[in-house]
């Protein structure tokens, strides 16, 4: 980085020497030049770092553009046969040491300045200066790297899936600023038969999301945390804009892994609607929801939501009382199922059942043709009304969330699980169960935009059809705000 603009025909020389002396072969020694090259560039970069906690530590940017280009250089100038293989292979097995180098130098410092209680000197924008560096040159059009553009991704999955937040919080701010990187995450998105979309799902829930749950659930947010989550949301955004498929398919992941309490966060991912779909205006008068053309279409979920009530033991028992209508003993023992020993509810296996018995009761209409005037005395609606009857406010409140999670856009399990909210809201012998089934979509409704499709039906039917007798409910009057409330949702 001392002497930067070099002719190409200096760096050929240069890297030419580097092979000839085996420096570049995959062994011991290969090793220790890019652990000694990868120290050197960070060093140097960091060297003048201000120990005072309140300023910005300080980086110097050419040692590691020097060092970032000199990778790119290496692995573009990889000999067509070599002693460790063919060029692809070779390439990929060098930006794999290269990434695993850099990986365990960062979990290094973190881990230094952590046991040194100096965790604002760790210098998270130098590693972010390689990794982003090495995003945009080899993800660009190049003939040297066409061959390994797809495994190039895969790489850089792996390096991410390894400082996910939850092991390296000092490195969040620039995980996330990766994760949605242009040159990342679009090109991940858009690998051909969509092999890239259950490695960015995986990133997001299990990264970034994992490691919000804690704070969200807590509602108590720190001003890095507060950053974090607006990042979040603004990532959310440009999927729901760009990849709006996406979150359709993956619905179930992100809605179990965020709290309950993260309403417009929900809303954004539950908005979501296929791009050649256009949406039909939910305020229409007289809107027919049963008779639109999309509403018999199925959704497509790529979540295996059903693993959840298998590792739980009782998935067996649950399809055979759905299929045979009994034994009723199965009814009494569901509340126990979906519970811990401490009685704190299980979220993830309540939504679980929720969507099962919903996939299994729509295909039971469809394989016998039955209306869904029969949703009164099937072995699913049992099951839901057992839930609403046994379960506490709290159960209650997740087991109607989960419910209002499938509100989405117009398929056939929207209008189901449309039907099924009414259905419990009207056949209600206690007033409460009505009030939480109203409190569930008000509190979606009276956040910022976007509110689901599905949400906006549901509820718009709720307060017009007088079948349901909505404002003679004595809770729609109990305060001059909640009326007040109630009439602001109901006129807009």
């Amino acid at each position: 980085y001392q002497q930067q603009n070099q002719s190409d025909k200096a760096y050929a020389a240069y890297l030419n020497t580097l092979h000839q002396n085996g420096w570049m072969r995959h062994n011991e020694r290969g090793e220790h030049f890019l652990r000694i090259s990868c120290h050197a560039a960070l060093s140097a970069a960091t060297d003048a770092a201000t120990t005072d906690a309140a300023a910005k530590p300080a980086i110097a940017f050419a040692p590691l553009d020097a060092f970032s280009k000199l990778i790119l250089l290496l692995i573009k100038s990889v000999p067509a046969e070599t002693a460790d293989g063919a060029r692809p292979k070779v390439q990929l097995q060098l930006l794999t040491r290269v990434l695993s180098v850099t990986i365990h130098h960062l979990i290094r410092q973190h881990q230094a300045m952590q046991y040194e209680q100096r965790p604002h000197a760790f210098n998270q924008r130098a590693y972010l200066r390689l990794f982003g560096s090495w995003l945009f040159d080899l993800n660009a059009p190049d003939p040297a790297l066409d061959a390994i553009q797809p495994q190039i991704l895969y790489a850089f999955c792996s390096a991410f899936n390894a400082l996910k937040p939850s092991r390296l919080p000092g490195f969040a701010f620039a995980w996330l600023e990766l994760v949605s990187h242009r040159m990342f995450m679009p090109k991940l998105l858009l690998l051909k038969g969509h092999k890239g979309w259950p490695l960015l799902q995986q990133l997001l829930v299990n990264g970034l999301f994992a490691f919000l749950q804690p704070f969200l659930a807590a509602a108590e947010l720190s001003p890095p945390v507060r950053v974090l989550y607006r990042g979040a949301l603004r990532v959310l955004l440009v999927l729901l804009h760009d990849f709006p498929e996406f979150l359709c398919d993956y619905h179930f992941f992100f809605c179990d892994a965020i709290p309950p309490s993260c309403i417009q966060m929900r809303n954004l991912i539950l908005s979501a609607f296929p791009r050649n779909m256009r949406l039909p205006d939910p305020f229409t008068p007289n809107l027919k929801v049963d008779l639109l053309p999309e509403i018999a279409q199925p959704p497509r979920i790529l979540a295996p939501f059903s693993n959840a009530l298998a590792r739980n033991g009782f998935l067996h028992e649950l399809d055979a009382f759905l299929t045979n209508h009994s034994p009723y003993s199965f009814l009494r023992e569901l509340r126990g199922h979906v519970q811990n020993a401490d009685g704190t509810h299980k979220a993830g296996v309540i939504s679980a059942l929720v969507l099962h018995v919903g996939a299994h009761a729509i295909a039971s209409m469809q394989s016998t043709h039955a209306a869904s005037a029969g949703l009164a005395h099937s072995a699913h609606m049992e099951i839901y009304q057992q839930l609403t009857a046994d379960l506490n406010a709290e159960g209650r409140y997740l087991f109607l969330n989960a419910i209002a999670n499938q509100l989405r856009y117009p398929n056939n399990q929207t209008h189901y699980f449309s039907c099924v909210l009414l259905y419990l809201f009207s056949e209600a012998a206690d007033e409460r169960v009505q009030e939480q089934i109203t409190r569930v979509l008000v509190e979606r409704l009276i956040v910022h935009r976007p509110h689901p499709w599905g949400l906006l039906i549901t509820f718009i039917e709720l307060i017009k059809n007088p079948r349901y007798s909505f404002w003679s409910k004595t809770f729609t009057r109990c305060a001059p705000e909640i009326e007040r409330l109630f009439e602001s949702v109901a006129r807009s």
